[in-house]
């Protein structure tokens, strides 16, 4: 038979903040549907023990521009609110609240007091649901629009200046032509030494 794990709560005029307390939680599945049901499943405890839960809350919700984030103690859940109002309480106005949902105090804001927004840093956010999170996987694999980085990289390697480097090459070529040119005075010097020498004889002979 399954348990409940303490859900708490709380909200700001756009959103509500959803926290699944269950330490060491494994095979976590948190389903969110637009019509606002909010659904969990998960395992804990040397046992083993499975945890569920299923909340149908007060109005529609934004699942594409809600967020999750798993962590050791706990899941918490960021849910954008399909139109930004306050609700009288978690749940449906016709539902009583579940005895394991408790308002979150230490996030808590009152309507005419609207305070920031819970602070998040150090949290690992995804995508909600199924398909969202498939979106999320994708987005990761649009990491592979990472592989566009590797498009950069690879233009980066053309950085090797497009093997431009290999432009020294040039420089090679150029000091190869050094050589030629500074190999050619020398070769002017003797062939006008072979002239020098041949005239003597021409010399000899008319005489």
């Amino acid at each position: 038979m399954s348990r409940h794990p303490e859900v708490k709560w709380a909200q700001r005029i756009d959103k509500v903040y959803i926290t699944v307390q269950l330490a060491d939680a494994k095979d976590a599945k948190v389903n969110l549907e637009p019509e606002g049901v909010f659904s969990f499943s998960a395992t804990a405890g040397t046992g083993g023990n499975l945890y569920e839960s299923k909340l149908e809350l007060n109005d529609k919700v934004n699942v594409e521009e809600s967020k999750i984030s798993v962590g050791v103690r706990s899941i918490f859940c960021i849910v954008e609110k399909a139109e930004a109002k306050w609700w009288k309480k978690l749940v449906r106005d016709d539902q009583k609240a579940p005895h394991f949902v408790k308002v979150d105090w230490d996030k808590w804001v009152d309507e005419d007091d609207d305070g920031a927004d819970v602070n998040t840093d150090g949290m690992d956010f995804s995508n909600f649901g199924g398909m969202g999170g498939m979106g999320d996987m994708m987005g990761g694999m649009g990491g592979m629009g990472g592989m566009g980085g590797m498009a950069d990289m690879m233009g980066g390697m053309g950085g090797m200046g497009g093997m431009g480097g290999m432009g020294g090459m040039d420089e090679f070529e150029d000091e190869s032509d050094d050589e030629e040119e500074v190999s050619k005075p020398q070769d002017a010097e003797k062939a006008a030494e072979g002239g020098k020498s041949q005239e003597p004889e021409a010399k000899a002979e008319t005489s």
